[in-house]
């Protein structure tokens, strides 16, 4: 297939975004310089609005941004069922989570497991974390570089080093404050450039909206009665709401990124307002994302052709180079890295604050005086930052990405897994350190078993939950006494009592 010449403007347009982002983390350096709580809390200072936009912006990134309109472009709406979980998870959130977060003050979700089960479970919450997102920032780098630089003649090299180098040092000067104000710049980005593609793939078809419409009603686009069929479960709607509920279950409860932000509002009146912000934004997805695929399908029925053996991953950016005039087509390219950067940067900052806060200031205070805890954050940020961009600049010069798919794989396994301990923690009295070490490694090997017998990773997720959270219940019944403790103030059913710490 030819490239497209990618043009100076569009050039001029992207680094112009670049730039920007950079300013948006020098802007903050002074502030988040001061201590930890300003470099990983912002010192609660983030309106609701801008928190949700950042909790949004964390996690959407560039691969969903292109593969969600493959998705409807391929097959129909289906998916976007998963979507509205996030309805059910929020008064969940609001009700049972963030009480424990706000309440012992954590700057990381793994030290509510230290007081609700022990040390051990703190350090393999938070390690597991660590080790899934520094190759998650390789990977979030790699694709959307692939799937644009397949279709453009931008050099891949080139643009991984100067979107990923330019994140890692706005990460590194503007801390939290920094990275939540530019998802927020991001997020309008990304939003902004869905609807740009929707309307200029509209008013390009013979018809508009109409025959867009029609197409997408003859053609099965948006639902049918396939997807009711528990024949094929990789399209069926209970299973696609409940997998993505596990999900997202997990993500806003015991993934760091995310978790991070009910830190960065002032009150938990806040951190509820944020988490409706982001909810209001999840909803607003569904039909920009779904319905750019449905439009590009519409568009190339009846006015353009793809190239023989088109790989759809790259039907998004192939759209926008080929067919939104110069200038604009730039911005819509810098929304994808847009998308990209705010993950990026989310995962470096959390990483960061994982190792100084569970590792550093909990086990090695003593040890490490010499250096300041913010110096020590940046010094990650950079170190890990660098290992990722390094990783995708060797996977797209290479032949290595099926063998970093499986690190993913293996260090993903546990994400899931870890939502159902906290989950266990919260809702019963009885499940304890003994249980929850025992029931995460019999859910792995369980989801282990079930991922391998299954085409759906939404099977997987829900297996990897409910198996994790029923395993360390049972199991804690047979625990030894010393690993049993006192939980009050830490349960759903203590949650309005007060806590004492041991």
């Amino acid at each position: 297939m030819t490239k497209v010449g990618f043009g100076t403007l569009n050039w001029v347009v992207l680094l112009v975004y670049l730039v920007a982002m950079l300013g948006v983390g020098v802007y903050f350096t002074k502030k988040a310089s001061k201590n930890t709580d300003a470099f990983f809390k912002a010192k609660s200072s983030i309106p609701a609005w801008a928190a949700g936009f950042s909790i949004y912006a964390t996690t959407l990134s560039a691969i969903t941004f292109m593969s969600t309109p493959e998705q409807s472009f391929l097959n129909d709406w289906a998916y976007s069922v998963g979507n509205l979980s996030i309805f059910l998870i929020i008064p969940i959130l609001i009700k049972y989570y963030v009480p424990f977060f706000r309440k012992l003050k954590v700057t990381t979700a793994y030290e509510y497991l230290e007081e609700r089960f022990s040390p051990v479970m703190r350090v393999i919450g938070s390690l597991l974390f660590i080790l899934y997102h520094i190759g998650r920032v390789a990977i979030v780098i790699y694709l959307p570089i692939i799937a644009i630089t397949s279709v453009s003649n931008i050099n891949p090299i080139l643009i991984a080093c100067v979107v990923g180098g330019l994140c890692i040092i706005y990460t590194f000067l503007g801390g939290i404050e920094g990275v939540i104000w530019s998802d927020v710049i991001q997020g309008m980005l990304l939003l902004g450039g869905a609807l740009l593609i929707i309307i200029v793939g509209i008013v390009s078809i013979k018809g508009g909206f109409g025959t867009v419409v029609s197409d997408a009603v003859s053609g099965d686009k948006f639902f049918s009665v396939k997807d009711w069929n528990p024949g094929d479960l990789t399209k069926f709607i209970p299973l696609i709401f409940a997998g993505q509920f596990f999900n997202t279950l997990y993500q806003y409860t015991g993934s760091q990124d995310v978790v991070q932000r009910y830190q960065t509002t002032a009150t938990q009146k806040e951190t509820n307002k944020s988490l409706w912000t982001n909810g209001f934004l999840a909803l607003i997805t569904i039909p920009l994302f779904f319905g750019m695929g449905t439009v590009l399908f519409s568009f190339y029925k009846n006015v353009g052709t793809l190239p023989h053996g088109f790989n759809t991953s790259a039907i998004v950016p192939y759209f926008v180079v080929t067919r939104i005039p110069a200038g604009i087509a730039g911005l819509v390219i810098a929304a994808i890295f847009a998308a990209a950067q705010s993950t990026i940067a989310s995962s470096l900052n959390a990483i960061s604050s994982c190792v100084v806060t569970d590792f550093k200031q909990r086990f090695f205070n003593h040890r490490l005086k010499s250096i300041s805890d913010v110096t020590l954050a940046r010094i990650i940020i950079i170190v890990t930052g660098l290992f990722g961009l390094g990783m995708s600049i060797y996977l797209l010069i290479g032949n290595a990405s099926k063998t970093w798919d499986l690190f993913l794989t293996v260090t993903g396994l546990f994400g899931v897994p870890i939502a159902g301990i906290f989950a266990a923690g919260i809702f019963t009295k009885r499940s304890n350190t003994f249980g929850a070490v025992l029931g995460l490694i019999l859910s792995v090997i369980a989801t282990v078993f079930v991922q391998q017998n299954s085409d759906s990773s939404l099977i997987v997720a829900t297996v990897a939950f409910i198996t994790s959270f029923i395993f360390t219940y049972l199991i804690s019944f047979f625990a030894p006494k010393k690993y049993v403790h006192n939980v009050v103030g830490l349960t759903a059913s203590t949650v309005k009592e007060t806590y004492v710490k041991s």
